[in-house]
């Protein structure tokens, strides 16, 4: 591990990013992220740390207000930690365009993270947004819009 930090250490830091994004809390973000924590894909124009969440939390407020995130995986290497997990909630809101459904929905996120010390320095995240359109039943208009 690097900088001799334990995998319970690793493990707490995880656990707290992903509870991050469940509440879309940016304070909470701010204490398991480095100040200058790249996000890839960056949305355009994004700013390193964990303040270029604010617009996604807030969208991802509208259209999953109940969303909930389960760590299925945990693989550490050296700095680097793989989490393959399940995202669940209520499309509420709009989503991406398409209007509130009411449909309970359920996808996959992928996820490799680099750190430094104890916190997240980089993240390289996926999800499986066509799984999710499918179970809404339909696609979004405009993708051009960054996903939440």
């Amino acid at each position: 591990m690097s900088q001799n930090i334990s995998d319970d250490m690793v493990r707490t830091t995880i656990e707290a990013f992903y509870r991050a994004f469940a509440a879309k809390d940016v304070a909470l973000l701010r204490q398991v992220v480095t100040p200058d924590w790249q996000y890839i894909p960056e949305s355009p124009g994004a700013k390193p740390g964990a303040d270029q969440m604010a617009d996604a939390f807030a969208r991802m407020a509208i259209a999953l207000p109940d969303m909930e995130i389960t760590i299925l995986d945990l693989l550490t290497h050296g700095d680097r930690v793989g989490v393959r997990a399940e995202v669940t909630g209520t499309q509420s809101g709009e989503l991406l365009g398409i209007a509130p459904s009411a449909v309970q929905i359920k996808f996959a996120i992928h996820s490799f993270h680099e750190l430094r010390g104890p916190l997240i320095a980089k993240t390289w995240h996926l999800e499986d947004w066509f799984s999710v359109f499918r179970q809404i039943g339909q696609l979004p208009r405009n993708l051009d819009h960054h996903p939440i």
